[in-house]
């Protein structure tokens, strides 16, 4: 299932009632790259179970969807911080 916008209850319940993992794409739920990583959190501490957002190397010279792009640094720099929220959220419910 995918996502344009965040919402916990929606995703909640969307959880509850199908088998099926919940994607959030922040890139395309928020569409300013400044915004996708809080948007990304945000998302995974609602209980996604996966995010899909556009990357590349030079945002600014992107084909398409350039605004709401991020580079590979940020991108890094995501991927570490959603680890660190996956394992305090596991360490919030031992």
């Amino acid at each position: 299932m995918h996502f344009s916008l965040v919402s916990r209850s929606i995703r909640l319940l969307l959880k509850e009632k199908t088998h099926l993992p919940v994607i959030a794409d922040p890139s395309h739920g928020i569409g300013l790259r400044e915004h996708v990583p809080a948007i990304a959190l945000a998302a995974v501490a609602a209980g996604a179970d996966g995010l899909i957002y556009e990357v590349q190397d030079d945002p600014e010279t992107a084909v398409s969807d350039a605004r709401q792009t991020i580079d590979f640094t940020a991108s890094s720099t995501l991927t570490k911080q959603v680890g660190t929220l996956l394992a305090l959220l596991r360490q919030e419910t031992i």
